[in-house]
C-alpha cells in the first residue's frame, strides 16, 4: 500500500523523469531509499546515448550491489515514475533489492502508446514485475500521476517526430 511517506520519493522519481525528458531522453526516473528514508542513489534514463539497458532501475542495481550489504538491499525501496521493464524486474531480484514502488505502470504506458499511435519496436515483451520475480512487495501505480506521465511520455514522443 502507498502511503504519504512514500509521495515524496515518487515526486522525486517524476522530476528525475522530467530531467530526463529535457535531455532528449525517455522520461523515466527512479531513486533507491534506505531503510531509515534516506535516499542512497538516483538515476534517470540514459538509452538517448545508445545503450538500451541505461535504465534508472538497472543503474540502482548496479550501485547497490557495489555499495550495499545483502541486509541493506533487502531492507532498501525502489522508488520508481514506471513499472520496471522485465530486465530492470530481473536484475532487482537477482540483486536481492527490497520493496518496489511505482507511479505508472507498465500496462499504463502501453495504453498511452496505443492513444499516441506509437509502434512499439521492443524486442522485450513487456511484463508485470509479479510475473517476472517473486518474494517482492510491489506498490503502483499511483492514479494521482497519471495524467502527470501520460504528459511527459506524450511529450517524449512529439519531440521525436
Amino acid at each position: 500500500m502507498i502511503t504519504e511517506k512514500d509521495k515524496p520519493y515518487l515526486q522525486r522519481c517524476i522530476d528525475l523523469a522530467s530531467e530526463a525528458l529535457a535531455k532528449g531522453d525517455q522520461p523515466f526516473g527512479s531513486v533507491l531509499v534506505s531503510r531509515n528514508g534516506d535516499i542512497l542513489f538516483e538515476d534517470h534514463n540514459h538509452i538517448a546515448e545508445g545503450d538500451n539497458t541505461q535504465h534508472p532501475e538497472f543503474n540502482i542495481v548496479r550501485w547497490a550491489g557495489q555499495h550495499l550489504s545483502p541486509e541493506e538491499r533487502a531492507q532498501a525501496t525502489v522508488y520508481t515514475s514506471g513499472e520496471h521493464c522485465p530486465m530492470c524486474a530481473a536484475a532487482h531480484g537477482m540483486a536481492g533489492l527490497g520493496r518496489i514502488v511505482y507511479v505508472s505502470s507498465s500496462q499504463q504506458l502501453n495504453e498511452w502508446l496505443d492513444e499516441l499511435g506509437i509502434e512499439r519496436t521492443s524486442r522485450v515483451i513487456s511484463r508485470p514485475i509479479q510475473a517476472v520475480i517473486t518474494d517482492t512487495a510491489v506498490d503502483g501505480p499511483v492514479l494521482e500521476w497519471a495524467d502527470t506521465m501520460k504528459d511527459l511520455h506524450r511529450r517524449y514522443y512529439e519531440q521525436k517526430v
